[in-house]
């Protein structure tokens, strides 16, 4: 299963390590979908983090060739993602296919820029329960919160159940398709 990690510059570290790490150890193939080419520059918090190559650039990938999409959080990297028109017609594009999509802490800005999020329910980092709401999502504290193909979270504590769902969610999706292949 080809998993897209869309994030760039300034993504979370934690969040776009832990959730790959779920990935892999769980026998998927996540890819680094960016904004650009090149690498990305991680940050812990406030600091500059790692860096990591992208895979594929978000102009250059088709979302035709992916299983599910991942959005880590971050707030410059969720703040620049959603700003970026190829990045926020990619995300769209998971949604009109049924695809399983999962974000954590600021990333559903993303989501609210793509315009999915109306009448789903979910969660986030706090700061962004007002936006969730006015784009008429059902914003909940928890842990994490699974609405149909959508998986969120709120921050870096929840990682592990975070991880734990994507990799649920998303095996349930591929048993979903490899039925469907059959019928």
């Amino acid at each position: 299963m080809r998993v897209a990690v869309l994030a760039t510059d300034g993504v979370e570290q934690v969040e776009l390590e832990r959730p790959w790490q779920a990935l892999e150890e769980a026998g998927a193939e996540p890819e680094l979908v960016s904004l650009e080419s090149g690498t990305i520059t991680a940050y812990e918090h406030i600091d500059k983090g790692a860096t990591k190559k992208v895979d594929t650039t978000v102009a250059d990938a088709d979302p035709d060739d992916y299983a599910a999409l991942v959005l880590p959080g971050g707030v410059i990297n969720g703040d620049f993602v959603r700003a970026d028109a190829d990045a926020v017609a990619f995300v769209k594009a998971f949604f009109e296919a049924g695809k399983p999509v999962a974000a954590i802490c600021h990333a559903p800005w993303v989501l609210v820029e793509a315009d999915v999020v109306r009448g789903r329910r979910m969660t986030s980092w706090p700061s962004l329960q007002t936006d969730l709401r006015n784009a008429g999502a059902t914003w909940v504290d928890e842990e994490v919160v699974v609405d149909g193909n959508l998986i969120t979270s709120r921050n870096p504590d929840d990682l592990e159940a975070f991880g734990a769902a994507i990799v649920d969610e998303f095996a349930k999706s591929e048993d979903d398709e490899a039925v469907d292949a059959t019928a």
